[in-house]
């Protein structure tokens, strides 16, 4: 007996608050699948309809935020006219963890009167005055979705189509490969880590995805282009590119595919980047006045002052005649930016170099800046 009376007091609790929405406003909610796959686009509907008249009635609603779902609010149509408020809303839904999962609400009932209203709106354009609610934070009914697992190894979900463009296939010693990925069509948003294999024996520079996605009732319709480069001193080989990807439309599996792509690199000539040939030409100095000199002098002066003229005349001498820079230095100090100053380190081969080799290379191809003199300084002070 007293098992049953306590079936009957909840039962009079729920029905009471069930009762109390319907004296001021009746929901409703509708979704287009209960049990679809992970990361499938689900439609939810709310409508919101007064059924009390006697007062003003607003409402503030919207998904509660999780990391089992993402939402989109597509649309809201409403009519407001204070005593028949009816509000009608379209939400799109992505689960984003299989199993059960439950969709939150957040719902604030704001009741006023016409007096307050009119109060509002009673001052002038810079001076409205604020709308006094009495405000009550309602609890709705979550909603449950069963969603189902992908099949394995799957990466992209709906129906996805895509394209490569690889600008060419034969460049110099380093130079930068510039290609790009694009993913378009219907599903979840096809953002991914990383496109291409692990371990390659190469250079990869990469920017952020160029994304444009526009949500509607059928779903959400992206492009998605991955701008990358490839850069390697010989020739190599991009290993095949493999997504697999699954449209819950057609419940099949299907895969896009970039083919393996050869590249051929030819290393820069030496010789045609450090020549031979010092320029300008290494000073020549003239020595027969000097002995010319001393001859006539021999005979005039005592060792001594031979001596310590020869001395002086070899101290002027070291002094007025310039040692001349090597082909290389002068070389290096004719690079006007980074990409010929760049070419020319690699052309020497030399280990000297490898840390200014590795700055020309990041302010060239990744998102490094650098003090280009200062840099050019640094591999001069190496040179002996």
């Amino acid at each position: 007996m007293k098992h049953n009376l306590g079936k009957m007091i909840k039962l009079f609790i729920a029905l009471s608050f069930v009762l109390v929405f319907a004296e001021d406003f009746t929901y409703s909610f509708h979704l287009d699948k209960q049990d679809p796959y992970l990361k499938e686009p689900v439609i939810l509907t709310l409508d919101l309809n007064q059924s009390n008249h006697d007062i003003v009635l607003m409402f503030n609603f919207d998904l509660q935020k999780s990391d089992d779902y993402f939402f989109q609010r597509l649309d809201t149509q409403e009519t407001d006219t204070h005593h028949n408020t009816q509000i009608h809303y379209v939400y799109l839904i992505y689960p984003l963890k299989f199993g059960e999962i439950n969709i939150s609400f957040d719902l604030i009932k704001k009741v006023t009167t016409d007096d307050s209203v009119a109060y509002s709106f009673s001052g002038d354009r810079d001076n409205i005055k604020g709308l006094v609610t009495t405000d009550t934070q309602i609890t709705l009914p979550s909603l449950p979705l069963s969603v189902k697992k992908l099949p394995e190894s799957t990466t992209l979900v709906g129906d996805f189509r895509l394209i490569h463009k690889f600008k060419k296939y034969k460049a110099k010693a380093y130079e930068p490969i510039p290609f790009e990925i694009k993913i378009q069509g219907s599903g979840y948003p096809p953002l991914l880590d990383n496109l291409l294999p692990k371990d390659l024996k190469f250079t990869v520079f990469k920017e952020n995805p160029i994304v444009n996605a526009t949500h509607s009732k059928q779903g959400t319709k992206s492009s998605v282009i991955y701008p990358m480069a490839l850069s390697s001193d010989k020739s190599f080989d991009l290993p095949p590119i493999g997504i697999k990807a699954f449209d819950p439309k057609t419940m099949k599996s299907y895969e896009l595919t970039v083919p393996k792509q050869h590249f051929n690199i030819s290393k820069a000539d030496v010789n045609t980047l450090v020549d031979k040939i010092d320029s300008p030409k290494p000073l020549e100095s003239n020595e027969s006045w000097f002995t010319t000199i001393f001859t006539s002098l021999l005979s005039y002066l005592v060792v001594f002052a031979a001596g310590y003229l020869t001395a002086i005349s070899l101290k002027w001498k070291k002094k007025t005649v310039p040692r001349a820079n090597s082909p290389l230095k002068n070389k290096i100090e004719a690079c006007r930016d980074e990409r010929s100053l760049l070419q020319l380190l690699i052309a020497t081969d030399s280990k000297e170099f490898t840390t200014s080799i590795e700055k020309l290379e990041n302010s060239l191809y990744g998102n490094t800046k650098i003090n280009f003199k200062k840099v050019k300084q640094e591999i001069l002070e190496k040179i002996i």
